[in-house]
């Protein structure tokens, strides 16, 4: 990485000398300038201190290696990395500018854009992750679901384990007059569809959405609330919870506290599924395109270098600083570096847990947001039939592969990736079924798939 010190040193002489001779600097928006010691192509930065947030989770990852490997700073951007509180907190700040952008719930930007909760015009141009989730229950609870779940010749669960094997579970608390009760971190978080399309796959009712009851737990059969992340296991542990769906740390947390255990990751409840974005506001954007790009350069660079092989060590070690995640390096370890515990001592390979540049990871494709457009439909967040053309229509105005593709070619350019990882796409994803029911979804045919479903709403074509 270069220093700050050659390039203003190189920019300074360059300007020297275009006075000696006389010409004069044409400035653009769009203008680059190169330096000797590096590669990197500067944009001309409209803002460059800025302020981004984040939640202490391992997804994450990109914005602190952006800023301790020094891609922003190559970008000519001097950024501040702000921990906050929980994820309404994080919605207000960017909306309310008092954060430039922030690491975000994929749900948030579409939510506020397709009117659920609090409105806004938010954008998106670089997907943090895929995976990196898993459903947590207490030990009791997992005591109980165990005899349900097959077996493997080492005498290991077979994975991935299904909500069948807690439906008798959850029948029993009820026969006592218990509810059965599980958290996620937040009511458009990809935490609560995963738990949700979890559950349902397996005839429970997670619960319906309505104007009156903004919990979602019309018709419940597990009464889902939210936790913030890092309270996850306390609240377990005090059994006000049962289970939980989080990212990590907070699932292996709960099997080195010896209160839980990891039953599923959402790896396996849809294949490498989007998970966090980088979202700004759609005013920002305009006011500083370029900017924007170069943002979505360095953390573009950042997730290649956390894909790269011997890196995840380093970055476990980056990640429990204060500052960031916090957790020990143990925690952190045991889903960054390749593998996943389960039960105590059932540490399995799991190489795709947490994915940060493979798989065109950082593309922020239509067809995911259009998935969280359906789930909010099918839920009953968006309370309302909404047209096919509605659901392409809306995440266009969100998702932002146009912002996202101006920084990849000038990465191209300096010979930072190659050009093979630039996908040749319209936005959508071919239809898959790598969900844990085998369900089809396929993003061009919204409506379809919402009606493919036995629990939630149906609209009519």
């Amino acid at each position: 990485m270069k220093s700050l010190l050659t390039k203003s040193t190189w920019i300074v002489s360059l300007g020297l000398l275009l006075c000696a001779c006389g010409g004069k600097q044409k400035k653009e928006s769009t203008e680059e300038v190169s330096t000797e010691t590096s590669k990197t192509k500067t944009l001309d930065i409209e803002k460059p201190q800025l302020t981004f947030g984040f939640i202490k989770l391992t997804d994450m990852a990109p914005l602190a290696i952006a800023k301790e490997k020094g891609f922003f700073e190559d970008e000519g951007l001097f950024v501040s990395v702000e921990a906050q509180s929980n994820w309404k907190n994080v919605l207000d700040r960017v909306i309310d500018g008092q954060l430039d952008g922030s690491h975000m719930l994929a749900g948030q930007p579409i939510a506020a854009g397709a009117g659920f909760g609090r409105q806004a015009e938010l954008v998106t141009a670089y997907s943090m992750d895929l995976n990196g989730n898993a459903i947590t229950v207490s030990n009791d609870v997992w005591a109980k679901m165990k005899p349900n779940v097959p077996k493997g010749a080492d005498g290991n669960p077979i994975h991935p384990i299904k909500a069948g094997a807690l439906k008798p579970v959850i029948s029993e608390y009820k026969n006592k007059g218990n509810a059965f009760k599980m958290g996620m971190v937040f009511p458009v978080s990809t935490h609560n569809y995963e738990i949700r399309y979890w559950l349902a796959a397996a005839g429970i009712n997670p619960g319906m959405y309505t104007a009156d009851n903004v919990q979602g737990q019309i018709g419940a059969d597990v009464l889902l609330s939210v936790t913030p992340p890092p309270q996850m296991p306390a609240t377990l542990e005090a059994g006000t919870i049962y289970g939980y769906c989080v990212g990590e740390p907070w699932n292996q947390q709960a099997v080195f506290k010896g209160i839980g255990v990891p039953v599923v990751t959402n790896y396996d409840i849809w294949k490498n599924n989007p998970e966090k974005v980088f979202v700004m506001t759609k005013k920002f954007v305009d006011e500083n395109p370029n900017t924007a790009i170069a943002v979505t350069k360095a953390l573009i660079g950042a997730g290649k270098w956390l894909d790269e092989p011997g890196n995840r060590a380093e970055a476990v070690k980056i990640l429990s600083m204060s500052q960031y995640v916090g957790a020990d390096e143990v925690v952190l370890a045991n889903s960054m570096t390749g593998t996943f515990e389960f039960e105590k001592g059932d540490k399995r390979d799991m190489p795709d847990f947490n994915v940060f540049y493979k798989y065109n990871a950082t593309y922020p494709f239509y067809s995911d947001g259009i998935w969280f457009l359906t789930q909010m439909r099918r839920w009953g967040q968006i309370p309302d039939a909404k047209s096919e053309a509605w659901y392409a229509e809306t995440i266009k105005k969100i998702y932002r592969p146009d912002i996202w593709k101006k920084a990849a070619d000038l990465l191209v350019a300096e010979g930072t990736i190659p050009a093979g990882d630039i996908p040749n796409t319209d936005g959508y994803k071919p239809a898959t079924t790598d969900f844990i029911d085998g369900t089809k979804y396929d993003a061009k045919d919204p409506i379809g798939y919402i009606n493919s479903f036995s629990i939630g709403n149906k609209d009519k074509k």
